[in-house]
């Protein structure tokens, strides 16, 4: 308070108002204002209110002592200096606290002040260093008032605008264009620099503000934009301009599927279909964040459908089997994990892989229609769990599982054959030729890996919970938490694998169930045709499978009924919901509706045994190619065998495979000249009872607003075998 003493009597401010201390007791102050308003105050809080300062004598304020740091050192230099010629002007001693004789022309016993601030003035002029009493006395009161920040030379704490003195509408030019250009395809500053002198002649008139020349004026455009994201390529902003605003608040998950990541990326990886035709797949992965666990992996063709991320649900909570010729070192219980006793809770435990099964609480995913669909939040709801989609554009919300990606880029994609690099920038120049592994071996290889490397390998930011300096493993970081946390296995029925599968809601008629111009039918549905179900808008839950459309399931009153596609026995090989696509959109309708269905039926089977021989388009023989790899991941339907036993189960991925979609596949026509990505029509019938009809169905039908690729079947399963758990609870 500049050696002011607060006591009774003196006035101060506080909360915007004139206050007399009439009484200090303790401490506490008592105050009064010209109203007789009376105040008791504690005194810490009166001098922490940031209005206080005792009138007449402004609060002193703690010099800026860490700014001097930034100055240059001469400029220090001076101001320590004058330092100690104000501290000898005014004590006589240039240092204090030292046992020294005070100069006789500086002794306060022998010399008035301003005799000595004239001394001072000789003594500065006579080293080379020009100054008058007038400047001392100056000097005194900027150190009396800020302490040794006052001595400082103010040109050199003066903060310097990055542009300097540039004209201030050539600024405000430059910003306009700066911001207009935002959304813009790249361009050049030359174009940048003629916009901006456009913009001052129409702001200010032709020749009254000059354009800079281009080296001064690329030097200003570098001060205003750079950091900014107002410069660089289009996809530079759009980068810059998408990424949200900081800070980013860490992800922390303090117990095991507290918070599960699921996101998909494509894997840099060609994999081959089938008679030489080679494609991308595309991964997706559900990540636990306590253990940063890989807990579920689904590799499918490039478009993987919400079906691919409602697998990841039931991967995770079933323990992943040993595959034939893996090492004994990777099963569970030669590793860190509480084997003995996960075997008693849980027999399915016994003979399985060293990876965690962790029960999901919460599901962050992204904004994808993947994640977001019916049949996902249905899947989620079903197994209870919460689905918290992240903030649109948000990178950092998912932060862990994107690094997850660039890990399995970095220490598994670019070893295996067919590596592609991650963008076209980095792809070689006979990647096709390289590639040589199928979609279900790269599955195999990559769920080895996971086991092999990203289970064992300690993670630096994965830390013991009970000694932080120590870096762990995920099964390592399992194995502490689970035991805390403790473990309840979730069983799952056939009938909850089927209520993964994506819903429609249809009418059963005399013909049976019509949609996407195809017609399931069976005997059970006899007693049922025609009648409305109990349900409010009268119309009956249907499963179905994109990936095998054979046959669809029906929830009857007693339970679910498989019912099969009239026209199966037609087509000899396996078939999805985008080969279907593919024939009607080649296929013209001459007839009614059932027999424009069995000549859909006979042309698939005559493409798929052309295109599977070789013959056909280019166009054809992908489908086929895909198609065949569907069949590679998708065995026949659970009642037409035996389910397999788990260690000698051939690689099978529970009955489902990559998305088909139009833009998958080649872009080019064929060789006999048919458009390829054509859109492909609903396939509702505009004869079709009316009770069957699209008005009345309730949901989206196949085509529109949902992918193709959504739907599960159970399946003899590469990780497990549905039915066979299913069987043992």
């Amino acid at each position: 308070m500049n050696g002011t003493v607060l006591e009774p009597g003196v006035q101060v401010r506080f909360a915007q108002r004139t206050w007399t201390v009439v009484m200090l007791e303790g401490s506490c102050v008592k105050l009064i204002d010209a109203d007789n308003s009376v105040a008791t105050v504690l005194a810490n809080f009166l001098f922490a209110d940031p209005d206080f300062e005792v009138v007449g004598a402004p609060r002193r304020e703690v010099p800026p002592f860490g700014l001097l740091e930034e100055l240059p050192e001469p400029v220090r230099t001076r101001a320590y200096a004058w330092e100690r010629h104000v501290r000898e002007v005014e004590t006589g001693y240039p240092v204090p606290g030292q046992d020294q004789i005070p100069r006789a022309e500086f002794d306060p016993a022998l010399r008035t002040m301003a005799e000595r601030e004239e001394a001072k003035a000789a003594e500065l002029t006579a080293a080379g260093q020009p100054a008058s009493a007038v400047t001392v006395r100056r000097m005194r009161a900027r150190y009396r008032e800020q302490g040794l920040w006052g001595l400082v030379d103010g040109r050199a704490a003066r903060r310097r605008s990055p542009v300097g003195r540039a004209d201030e509408r050539v600024i405000a030019a430059i910003e306009q264009a700066l911001e207009a250009q935002r959304e813009r395809s790249t361009g050049t500053l030359s174009r940048l620099r003629r916009t901006v002198g456009w913009i001052l002649e129409d702001v200010h008139g032709v020749g009254v503000v000059k354009v800079p020349p281009a080296s001064t004026f690329n030097r200003l455009v570098h001060a205003l934009a750079d950091r900014q994201g107002l410069l660089g390529t289009a996809a530079q902003r759009r980068r810059h301009s998408s990424r949200p605003a900081p800070p980013f608040t860490p992800t922390v998950a303090l117990r095991p599927g507290e918070l599960v990541m699921l996101d998909s990326t494509p894997l840099d990886v060609m994999v081959v279909l089938a008679d030489g035709v080679v494609g991308k797949a595309e991964l997706t992965i559900a990540l636990d964040v306590a253990t940063r666990s890989i807990c579920a992996t689904v590799l499918r063709l490039a478009g993987t459908g919400s079906v691919d991320a409602a697998v990841l649900l039931a991967q995770m909570v079933t323990p992943m089997r040993m595959r034939p010729g893996w090492e004994e070192a990777l099963a569970m219980s030669r590793s860190v994990i509480p084997y003995e006793r996960l075997v008693s809770l849980d027999a399915r435990v016994e003979g399985a892989a060293a990876r965690p099964v962790i029960v999901p609480e919460t599901v962050v995913v992204d904004q994808g229609r993947v994640f977001i669909s019916a049949s996902f939040t249905a899947a989620c709801q079903s197994l209870g769990v919460s689905v918290q989609p992240a903030p649109p554009a948000n990178g950092p919300a998912k932060g862990n599982v994107e690094r997850t990606f660039l890990t399995i880029g970095h220490r598994f994609s670019q070893y295996v054959a067919g590596y592609t690099g991650s963008d076209v920038t980095q792809r070689g120049s006979n990647v096709e030729d390289e590639a040589c592994w199928t979609l279900p071996q790269v599955q195999d290889l990559l769920d080895e890996w996971l086991v092999t490397d990203w289970q064992h390998r300690r993670h630096a930011s994965l830390r013991h919970p009970l000694a932080p300096k120590l870096a762990v493993s995920p099964n390592e970081m399992w194995a502490a938490l689970v035991g805390v946390t403790g473990y309840v296995p979730v069983l799952l029925s056939e009938d909850d694998y089927v209520e993964l599968i994506p819903i429609k809601r249809l009418g059963i008629n005399d013909y049976g169930i019509r949609f996407d111009y195809r017609t399931y039918d069976h005997e059970v549905l006899n007693p049922h045709r025609g009648f409305k179900s109990t349900a409010g808008d009268g119309m009956w839950e249907i499963h179905h499978n994109p990936y095998d459309p054979q046959q669809i399931w029906v929830r009857l009153p007693g339970g679910w009924q498989e019912v099969p596609w009239i026209h199966k026995e037609r087509v000899s090989l396996p078939f999805t919901d985008f080969t279907w696509r593919y024939i009607r959109a080649t296929v013209e309708r001459r007839a009614d509706r059932d027999e424009h269905e069995q000549q859909l039926a006979q042309a698939l089977d005559r493409l798929l045994r052309r295109a599977g021989n070789g013959e056909g388009t280019r166009r054809e023989r992908t489908v086929a190619a895909r198609a065949s790899a569907a069949a590679s991941l998708a065995g026949p339907a659970p009642h037409q065998q035996e389910p397999p036993d788990l260690l000698t189960a051939p690689t099978l991925s529970y009955g489902l495979v990559g998305a088909f979609t139009p833009t998958s596949l080649d872009e080019k026509h064929g060789e006999e000249g048919e458009a390829a990505g054509e859109e492909f029509e609903d396939g509702w019938d505009e004869d079709d009872e009316p009770f069957g009809s699209p008005e009345d169905a309730v949901g989206t039908p196949s085509g529109h607003g949902q992918p193709p690729g959504l739907a599960a079947v159970p399946r003899p399963s590469r990780i497990y075998d549905a039915f066979q758990e299913a069987a043992q609870w």
